[in-house]
């Protein structure tokens, strides 16, 4: 991947290093120490395609890598490892998503932070899996900054997709989530009704200004302090379409990046409970300027800087 990792070399001493500067390509997880941030690619979109819903966030990851690659590094221990991309063959998402799985389990079992680029929001069930594969007796708190609850029950004959995750989760257990941004021209009351039903916790878009951050915080608290580990998943198509056009569904109303927004979503960062972090559905065939697969870069990044 050298010609994705690259950016402007201001010198080889600490203070000049960007992220592409202390990226390693890695392919044996026995690498991983704790506290390294470690990278994935979902190459996958076969979750959208079952959604019907724009495809294109496959060829996603290596472009959200480009647009990180010249970040510079805050930390001096900063550590990113990449482990390349995870595809799906022949439509076989299931089996793409235990994939993936497997080797999240292995980062977070070597005290690695894991980071993955998807790809479409069937990323984020493959992603909580491994975490659950890693602490199976744990309880893991899932923070989904999203337009969309994404707990549609799988339709019969077509299975799993990027919209059913959480509903696949409430299904095979308790679930611990609280989702930030949730548009209601975006869901169905059988949606909003699903939610309820499984004690799935929500703030609304409307409800994310200013004035009302005290109230955010101690929803994402409440959350935070009643799991033993957190993983935050962000579906691009929260954002305005002026600011993440790229997309699998764009939302005129969506929420911007404002000084609101800044705010609990550091809070949520600097969380030491926050062990994973992903997003979805950048849709490259649909950008302009690299806007959205930017803005997906820069959230990345402030975890790095968290």
């Amino acid at each position: 991947m050298d010609n994705i990792w690259q950016g402007r070399r201001d010198g080889e001493e600490l203070l000049f290093h960007r992220i592409f500067q202390r990226v390693r390509e890695e392919e044996s997880y026995d690498a991983v120490s704790p506290n390294d941030f470690v990278l994935h690619g979902f190459a996958v979109d076969e979750g959208v395609r079952r959604n019907k819903g724009r495809q294109g966030a496959k060829d996603a990851p290596d472009l959200i890598r480009k647009n990180m690659a010249n970040f510079p590094v805050i930390f001096p221990d900063f550590s990113l490892l990449d482990f390349g991309n995870v595809e799906c063959m022949d439509q076989n998402l299931e089996q793409t998503q235990n994939d993936l799985a497997k080797r999240v389990s292995k980062v977070l079992l070597k005290g690695g932070k894991s980071v993955v680029l998807g790809g479409g929001h069937e990323v984020m069930y493959a992603h909580y899996l491994g975490m659950k594969t890693a602490f199976p007796e744990q309880k893991i708190g899932i923070i989904n900054i999203d337009a969309h609850f994404d707990n549609r029950q799988p339709e019969t004959g077509i299975g799993p997709s990027s919209g059913t995750g959480f509903w696949q989760i409430a299904n095979e257990g308790d679930i611990h989530s609280l989702h930030i941004g949730i548009q209601r021209n975006s869901n169905t009351l059988k949606l909003f009704d699903t939610a309820h039903r499984y004690h799935m916790k929500y703030i609304l878009a409307d409800e994310l200004f200013f004035e009302n951050l005290p109230s955010v915080y101690q929803r994402i608290d409440d959350l935070l302090n009643h799991v033993d580990y957190a993983y935050l998943t962000i579906c691009m198509d929260v954002f305005n379409a002026s600011i993440a056009p790229g997309v699998s569904a764009s939302a005129y109303n969506g929420i911007f990046t404002d000084a609101a927004f800044m705010h609990f979503y550091r809070h949520i960062l600097k969380n030491k409970k926050l062990l994973a972090l992903d997003v979805a559905e950048v849709n490259p065939v649909y950008d302009v300027q690299d806007r959205t697969a930017r803005l997906a870069a820069a959230l990345i990044n402030e975890w790095f800087m968290a």
